[in-house]
Parts: C-alpha cells; structure tokens; sequence
C-alpha cells in the first residue's frame, strides 16, 4: 500500500507538469499576428459600381483604374491646362482613396521642377476633380483601408481648325 501511495504521489508531482504550460502573451501574440499581414497589398482593390460587376479580380483592379485615369483625364481636358502650359502632356496624379471614400488629387511632379508652376497646377487640379463618381475603398481583412496610387495622366491637346 505505501508504495501504491508513493507512485501515486510521484504521478501527481508529474501530471501537475503536464498543467503547468505558459499561456501565450497578448502582446506576443499580436506582434506575431502583426509580422504575418502583408501591409503592403489589400485584398480587394478599390472599386466603382460598374467594375464591381467583373468577378476576376486582375479584370477588376484593370477597370477600375482606367476608369480613374479616363474620368481624370476628361475633367482635365476642359481646362486651360494645355492653355497655360502648352509642353505639359502627362501629369501625374497621386490619388488617394481614405477609408470613408473621400478622395484626394495631388499632382507628382520631378524634384528639380522649374518649368511649371506647381502650386497653380494644384489649385487647377483641386477644382477640376470634384463632383467624383463614388469610389469604393479598398478593403484589408474586412474592414476599409486607404490606399493611394500614382496614376500617369495625359493632357489632351486637341487641335482646332
């Protein structure tokens, strides 16, 4: 009976080990979570009502930014931008698309820029790109993100005769 009673005791000192494991930290876990999302990618791009027809999500992304580049471009191309920069035929319009699916323009121009006047060309863009269609936000994980995304716009120039 003692030594029924003394494998008994042993077991029970050993099985306690077997309860004893580490719960994992909060913070451990979330960093690791953190490490495993790629920031760099949505998982669905933003979008318009009439790309959201489109199941293939490469036919999708390509609707929607000719979409934007062609909506851009048509607000632009009513506009004395070719009036008082005549050489300037591509511009490049950083848009960004908040997660509440407000919009905002801004034109990229090269660092060493002297030949244009920036700040009138904003203030041309800022006025010309209102009234936007509805854009959809990306979406990350569920939830709405906010993207932005540099798009190569052509100024039109039209000759009349």
């Amino acid at each position: 009976m003692k030594k029924i009673s003394l494998l008994l005791l042993v077991v029970l000192f050993q099985s306690c080990q077997y309860f004893d494991k580490q719960v994992p930290n909060e913070k451990d876990l979330l960093e690791q979570r953190m490490k495993e999302i790629n920031w760099k990618e949505v998982d669905q791009y933003p979008t318009i009502a009439d790309c959201e027809k489109l199941t293939n999500p490469v036919q999708r992304k390509q609707c929607f930014f000719e979409f934007m580049q062609s909506t851009i471009q048509q607000k632009l191309s009513i506009d004395t931008l070719k009036i008082l920069f005549p050489k300037l035929d591509t511009i490049e319009v950083k848009v960004t698309i908040n997660s509440d699916a407000s919009l905002q323009f801004e034109p990229q121009f090269p660092r060493d820029t002297i030949a244009y006047d920036t700040i009138k060309i904003d203030s041309i863009l800022k006025l010309k790109l209102v009234d936007f269609p509805k854009v959809n936000p990306a979406i990350k994980r569920g939830i709405p993100v906010k993207t932005q995304f540099i798009l190569p716009v052509i100024i039109k120039t039209e000759n009349k005769k």
